[in-house]
């Protein structure tokens, strides 16, 4: 998604709870355009900085780090997040506090904090993309995960709510739902259940389960003024999986 933004044409903040990973990130990013556009007049500025998205002053201060190094912030996409699959009966009530202060306080936190910045600069427009999941829609199987299931419905309809809340200020908030997608969460969770790869993939049309890279364009697109009429939409990235 990052790659994407800098090829549109963006400067890019990378926020993560491990400050290690997010430079390790930005670095390859900008290694990556460098490689690719070697001829550009100019390089994208792409930084890394560290926030607990779970946390009201450490997500305040990760913004004002932002807004000094890159002068303001025009956009968002707010993405951390992380599943756990247990039965609810024997889910404890501590895990599920933390699995919504990640996927859904963190968005919350974020989304609000920006959109002060927006409206303070009267900015005319801006744009949040909300990575959110099938699983805000549906209910996944075999592997029982109702905490995130409701999480990610939590974040769903949090954009559409904020989307017209916020369309008087020009802030267009959408949601990107994507389906099983093989980043390196998913990945740990069919190394530890090897047989739940065929059973995914058995479900969905395409017949395969998504890549990080299959993002880049709806995130470019959502955040662009190719889609400054599309606000509080959810756009489901799943191969087919949710119409079957």
């Amino acid at each position: 998604m990052g790659q994407g933004i800098v090829i549109s044409g963006g400067e890019l903040a990378i926020v993560d709870l491990n400050k290690e990973e997010a430079t390790k990130q930005a670095q390859s990013i900008l290694e990556t355009f460098k490689r690719d556009y070697p001829k550009a007049k100019k390089f994208p500025k792409v930084t890394a900085h560290y926030a607990d998205v779970s946390d009201q002053a450490s997500v305040e201060a990760c913004i004002a780090e932002v807004i000094a190094e890159h002068g303001k912030i025009d956009n968002l996409v707010t993405s951390a997040g992380f599943t756990e699959n247990f039965e609810a009966t024997a889910y404890p009530i501590d895990r599920m506090r933390k699995l919504w202060a990640v996927n859904v306080d963190g968005t919350y936190l974020f989304a609000t904090a920006v959109a002060r910045h927006v409206m303070e600069r009267k900015a005319k427009k801006s744009s949040m993309v909300f990575i959110g999941s099938m699983s805000g829609s549906i209910v996944n199987v075999p592997q029982p995960q109702a905490p995130y299931n409701s999480a990610k419905a939590a974040v769903r309809h949090l954009a559409a709510s904020l989307a017209v809340e916020w369309a008087h200020a020009g802030i267009r908030v959408n949601c990107i739902s994507p389906g099983y997608m093989l980043t390196a969460l998913t990945q740990k969770i069919l190394d530890d259940n090897p047989d739940l790869k065929q059973q995914w993939t058995s479900l969905i049309p395409q017949g395969q389960m998504g890549h990080p890279e299959d993002l880049m364009g709806p995130v470019a697109f959502l955040l662009s003024d190719a889609s400054r009429y599309v606000t509080g939409a959810d756009l489901r990235v799943d191969g087919g999986y949710t119409v079957t």
